[in-house]
């Protein structure tokens, strides 16, 4: 009997895969048809022109040819290059970009992560300017980005992102840099005109960008600290663009290592500067700008691995039901409607990849959501601490104390029910921007790093679950849906902007912040209640993973290994960092949970969708339950290995003090019958002639995680129902209709 003969149960059935409607729902754009627009003029180039330059070849040379040339023409054709610039820059969207940026960026992903790397380093060339520049340099450069208007006879700005330097949070001195500036020319009255020399490495966009965006560090006692310059292909002395690096992955962007000695005036460095005592000063040093750049640009680069993966999908069940049509079968039989689908082993890996898919995309976009609301409170940061009064970095620290206690009041009140909080004296916290700003800052420090570290690394684990499901097909060229060239590009999106080292660290030290994992506890009294109205979310499974990882936690915080050293501690990776990926797995699912319920919730008043929303409700709430159960195991078994792992294993020698004595259960044997035998079937014991079990020791006891082992428990209990989930959602699988070819070139 094949599989999709199977009815697990009498649940509603998907008949088609998610359509666009379904996607604006869940991901909360449905009302905004500016970004459906984008969506569809992006998904047309992607398609088209990339999917051809693919296609084609394109991807078997370094160089940057005439066709990928093409590419970029597209991008502004289709107002992909232009959506970076606000509309009083000639741009057509206003507001914040990091939704803009995520949603081109799966688009793009979907067919090829070089054609959206080209996309993403332009707009990491202007982030610093749009973070940090001054407003002459604002409008100088997002002007210029943008395609010329008819009648303009001006060629469009194309930027690179200089930086090969270490980032933040890595662990090491963020201040040693390679390229350095110096006063090149200063006459009394005029401007003072820099001398910058800079060598970059692995630099997107070098073939074609007009302007670079440069990290240097002052070489000259008239220069103070560090900053960013941008530099100019005009400019005076040498813009040189560098050899062509032999890359694996992502051909159809351009990288390259280029090398830059030029003058340029004091008015480009990002941000400004001022002149003190014959000093200049940068208004922004580089690791400032850093910050505001890099907390947002990950974001996208973990939305391109999920698109991999929901792209995916699509090849994959076409190429299962195909596998033996041509040979032995006739239409009709299961072997020709179904082939490989008759077997459930590859419908429940399938089902894995995504339902990874699905939990990672959620994570990615719901973190540039939370980037774009957060925004306006981020910019004007240094204006709410003037407005309370504190001005120097000891006023900030100590205003930063005082509203923390403000902000752990608020989160408080609102984990309380409804019925139950002070209204009065929520509205009046909620009021307070600074309390808004200090919980909102606490999320983004752990979504950003949390995105590109599980996407990318999770992602690139299950692309090679996904090429593996092709078959051999699935290591050739003409593979169906690229899918092979998605896996070998997944390895160089998880170190774009920092390996997954960089964003441990981060997490690890962000992560401690009583403001997040008070809203880590709330979250889980969410889920709680979520489980008695929604169970086949696994939504109970989910919030006991996150009471087990937050007990762990606390535990670390305060505990020692066998030899006394203290484990929750900087240098102490090897019990930090897995803390780290677990965090991302039930952040991840989390995300899924929600836009699952948003769905459920919004579908209903979208007269498009009607009967199928059951369907897809059900599917969605299935994918959400499978993937919850793997992030319990996921957590179960860090949780355990650091709770456990840092003990030494007890040993027989030189007395057993856990042990019974053979003698001493013998002579009780008259007054309990049994107990002897009863007591070597449960416990350690050491016969008379010092005998004892053959293994490494007694069994280790330990006091005091008796929280530890009660939580594990319940999570386990938690997984029930997880499997027929799968189940159901394999069976969807071998029964759902999809187009009869791919709406892009293979």
């Amino acid at each position: 009997m094949s599989i999709a003969s199977v009815q697990v149960d009498n649940s509603p059935v998907m008949q088609t895969l998610p359509t666009d409607e379904v996607r604006q729902i869940m991901w909360r754009y449905a009302e905004r048809y500016d970004l459906q627009m984008l969506v569809q003029s992006t998904r047309s180039v992607a398609r088209g022109v990339v999917a051809r330059l693919v296609a084609d070849g394109e991807r078997n040379t370094h160089e940057w040819t005439a066709a990928k040339d093409e590419m970029l023409k597209a991008y502004d054709e289709a107002g992909v290059t232009a959506m970076m610039s606000k509309p009083q820059y000639g741009g057509y969207l206003d507001g914040p970009k990091n939704f803009v940026m995520a949603l081109a960026a799966f688009e793009l992903a979907w067919v090829d992560a070089g054609a959206a790397t080209c996309c993403l380093a332009a707009g990491l060339a202007l982030e610093p300017i749009i973070e940090r520049g001054t407003p002459e340099q604002v409008e100088e450069y997002l002007t210029r980005s943008v395609p010329p208007q008819p009648g303009e006879d001006r060629k469009i700005a194309r930027g690179a992102f200089c930086l090969t330097e270490p980032l933040p949070y890595v662990g090491v001195d963020t201040g040693i840099m390679c390229g350095k500036v110096r006063v090149a020319n200063w006459e009394d009255g005029q401007e003072p005109m820099l001398q910058v020399d800079k060598r970059g490495r692995f630099i997107t966009n070098m073939d074609y960008a007009s302007f670079v965006v440069a990290a240097v560090e002052s070489d000259d006692d008239r220069i103070k600290g560090t900053c960013m310059v941008i530099l100019e292909e005009d400019d005076e002395g040498v813009y040189d663009r560098g050899a062509v690096t032999h890359k694996l992955v992502h051909q159809l962007s351009s990288t390259r290592d280029p090398i830059f000695h030029m003058t340029v005036p004091a008015s480009r460095i990002v941000g400004g500067y001022t002149i003190v005592d014959g000093v200049i000063v940068p208004n922004h040093n580089h690791g400032k700008v850093l910050e505001a750049v890099f907390a947002r640009t990950r974001v996208p680069v973990g939305v391109m691995t999920a698109a991999k993966l929901l792209s995916a999908v699509e090849p994959i069940i076409r190429y299962q039901r195909g596998r033996f049509r041509g040979g032995e079968g006739a239409p009709g039989t299961p072997r020709y409607d179904l082939g490989l689908q008759m077997k459930e082993d590859v419908l429940h890996r399938l089902v894995d990849v995504w339902a990874t898919g699905e939990a990672a995309t959620s994570l990615g976009l719901a973190a540039a959501r939370h980037f774009d609301e957060f925004e306006e409170l981020d910019k004007t940061r240094d204006e709410l601490y003037a407005a309370a009064g504190a001005r120097s970095v000891r006023e900030v620290l100590k205003l930063r104390k005082q509203t923390e206690k403000l902000a752990l009041e608020y989160l408080e009140l609102l984990a309380e029910p409804e019925e139950e909080r002070d209204q009065e004296r929520l509205a009046e916290l909620k009021s307070n921007r600074l309390v808004e700003y200090m919980v909102g800052e606490s999320l983004s420090n752990i979504l950003s790093p949390a995105t590109k570290l599980w996407n990318t690394g999770q992602g690139a684990n299950m692309m090679r679950e996904a090429v593996s499901l092709m078959g051999g097909y699935g290591i050739t060229e003409d593979c169906p849906g690229f899918l092979p060239q998605k896996w070998m590009d997944s390895q160089l999106e998880a170190t774009y902007e920092g390996p997954e080292s960089v964003q441990r660290r981060q997490l690890i030290v962000t992560m401690t912040s009583e403001l997040f994992l008070t809203q880590f506890q709330g979250w889980i009294t969410e889920l709680r209640r979520l489980a008695s109205d929604r169970p086949g979310t696994g939504a109970c499974a989910l919030g006991s993973a996150m009471e087990l990882w937050l007990w762990t936690y606390r535990h670390l915080q305060e505990a020692k290994d066998a030899d006394g050293k203290p484990l929750y501690r900087d240098k102490r990776q090897g019990a930090t960092f897995p803390m780290a990926d677990a965090l991302a797995w039930l952040l991840a699912c989390r995300c899924q949970v929600l836009d699952c319920l948003e769905l459920e919730k919004k579908g209903a008043e979208n007269p498009v969708l009607a009967d199928a929303l059951p369907g897809y409700v059900q599917f969605f709430t299935d994918l959400c339950h499978v993937q919850t159960a793997h992030a319990a195991g996921e957590v179960g078994r860090i949780c355990a290995d650091l709770v456990y792992g840092y003990n030494r294993h007890p040993s027989w020698e030189p007395t057993c003090e856990a042990c019974a004595q053979a003698g001493e259960i013998d002579c009780l044997e008259g007054l309990i019958p049994g107990i002897s035998v009863g007591t070597r079937l449960t416990s350690d014991v050491v016969e008379s002639d010092g005998s004892h079990a053959n293994k490494a020791g007694p069994c280790p006891r330990f006091a005091g995680i008796e929280g530890f082992i009660s939580r594990r428990n319940k999570l386990d209990g938690c997984l029930t129902g997880s499997r027929l989930a799968k189940d159901r959602a394999g069976n969807v699988l071998a029964q759902v209709m999809i187009p009869e070819a791919l709406d892009y070139p293979s």
